[in-house]
C-alpha cells in the first residue's frame, strides 16, 4: 500500500537564486492580495475566474511575466482552496492579505515547473539551487514547495509516493488527556508526554537577544541597521530551537503511543483559548496542538483506530462508574473523588481513563454514553 507523504531537504541558493526565488514570491504574493481583494468585494473569485485575470495581467505586465506562469497558477489555486475550505472546514478563516514584513515566502511549482538534475532543483527562469540531500527520495516527486524560514533558510518540501510500512501488532487501548504542567497525561503513566520546559532553558539567552535587538532598533520605520538584522536573527535561532526540540519529542511519543495501542481516545482540544490566559507562555512552550496533530496523523497513517472525544463533562465524571460530581471542579483542586464507588485517582489521570471508556462504549462524548444508559442518567 502506498502513501503520499511529504519529504523535506534543505536547500543552499546562492545570491543570484535567492534574488530570483524572492522576487518571484513578490509576484505570487501580489496574485494573492489580488484575490482576496476580488473576495472581499463580493466579486466570488473562482479559480476559473482568477486564472482568466492572470492571463490578462500577465498579458499587461512585463513584471509578472518575467515570472514563472507555474508558480503563479499554484498561487491562485492554493487561496481558491483556502477560500472554499473556509466555508466546509470549521474553524477555518477566509484568505487575509499577506504583508511584505509579516509574510515569508512560499512558492509551489508542480511537475511541469520544476526538475532534478546532477543534486540540484531546477526551477523556471534558470533559476538552479543545490539540495543538501540528508536521504534518498523514495520516488520521483509529484511537486515542490519552495519556503523560507524566520532564519532566512530555504527548505524544499517534495510530495512523494512510498510504500507504508506495516505496523506492530498492538492490542488494548489509550486514552490522552491535554495539559500544561504536563503535556499530555494517559491512562498509564509509562506514555505521559512530561513538559520539558525547552523555551524555558533558553529564556536567559532568548531575553538578552531581544535587549540587544531594542537597543538597536532605531526606532523609526524603514529598514533596520545590520546589527538590528543579527540581533534579530540570534533571537530568531534560540526561538527555532527550542520549536525544533518540542518537536521532536512529540514525534517520539507519538511514535511510542501508535507502536504499542490499537484503540487511541484523544481529546479533542483546542488550545486557541489559553494563548489569552495567564498559560500562554507554557501552553506554546509545550506546543499542545502539534503533538495532538502528529499522534492523530501516524495513528491514522498506522491504520489505528483513532477516536476525537469532546471534552466537556471528562473532569466532573468517574472514569469507573460514570457517574457525574455535582459541581464543577476547581482548577486547584487535582485529586478526583467519586461519591458512587468511592474511587480516588489524579484529576488528570481520571479524565484521561473517561476519554477512553467513551471511545471503547463507540461514542464521542460523555453526554452520548449517559444518554445511551439509562442507568447512569441519575448519577
Amino acid at each position: 500500500m502506498e502513501e503520499v507523504v511529504r519529504y523535506n531537504y534543505r536547500l543552499r541558493p546562492g545570491a543570484i537564486a535567492q534574488r530570483a526565488l524572492t522576487a518571484e514570491w513578490h509576484r505570487c504574493r501580489f496574485l494573492w492580495n489580488e484575490a482576496v481583494h476580488h473576495q472581499k468585494s463580493g466579486l466570488r473569485p473562482t479559480l476559473g475566474k482568477l486564472s482568466k485575470l492572470l492571463t490578462q495581467a500577465r498579458s499587461n505586465s512585463a513584471w509578472l511575466r518575467d515570472g514563472s506562469q507555474v508558480a503563479q497558477q499554484q498561487t491562485l489555486r492554493t487561496c481558491a482552496q483556502a477560500l472554499d475550505h473556509s466555508f466546509k472546514v470549521k474553524g477555518r478563516g477566509r484568505p487575509v492579505f499577506k504583508a511584505r514584513k509579516n509574510s515569508l515566502p512560499s512558492l509551489e511549482y508542480t511537475l511541469r515547473g520544476f526538475s532534478l538534475r546532477e543534486g540540484r532543483l531546477i526551477l523556471p527562469k534558470g533559476v538552479s539551487v543545490p539540495v543538501v540531500w540528508s536521504r534518498e527520495l523514495p520516488s520521483d516527486p509529484t511537486s515542490v514547495r519552495v519556503t523560507q524560514d524566520s532564519l532566512g533558510h530555504w527548505y524544499a518540501s517534495f510530495v512523494v509516493h512510498r510504500d507504508t510500512e506495516p505496523a506492530p501488532d498492538a492490542v488494548g487501548g489509550i486514552g490522552v488527556d491535554w495539559g500544561v504542567s504536563t503535556t499530555a497525561t494517559t491512562t498509564s503513566s509509562e506514555f505521559d508526554l512530561p513538559y520539558l520546559g525547552h523555551r524555558q532553558r533558553c529564556a536567559a539567552e532568548l531575553a538578552k537577544a531581544q535587549r540587544k535587538m531594542s537597543r538597536r532598533h532605531s526606532g523609526k520605520r524603514g529598514p533596520q541597521s545590520r546589527g538590528y538584522e543579527r540581533a534579530k536573527r540570534d533571537a530568531a535561532r534560540l526561538q527555532k530551537k527550542a520549536a525544533r526540540q518540542t518537536e521532536h519529542q512529540s514525534r517520539v511519543w507519538a511514535k511510542s503511543v501508535i507502536d504499542r495501542h490499537a484503540l487511541i481516545a484523544v481529546e479533542d482540544f483546542t488550545p486557541k483559548f489559553l494563548a489569552k490566559s495567564t498559560m500562554a507562555r507554557n501552553a506554546s512552550d509545550a506546543a499542545i496542538g502539534l503533538a495532538k496533530r502528529e499522534l492523530i496523523d501516524r495513528g491514522l497513517r498506522a491504520g489505528r483506530k483513532v477516536v476525537l472525544v469532546q471534552p466537556a463533562y471528562r473532569t466532573m465524571t468517574c472514569s469507573r462508574c460514570f457517574a457525574r460530581a455535582k459541581q464543577r471542579l476547581g482548577f486547584a483542586e487535582r485529586v478526583f473523588r467519586c461519591h458512587g464507588c468511592r474511587y480516588t485517582a489524579g484529576r488528570d489521570r481520571n479524565a484521561a481513563g473517561v476519554i477512553l471508556a467513551v471511545a471503547e462504549r463507540g461514542h464521542t462524548s460523555v453526554e452520548d454514553v449517559r444518554q445511551s444508559d439509562p442507568s447512569l442518567r441519575g448519577g
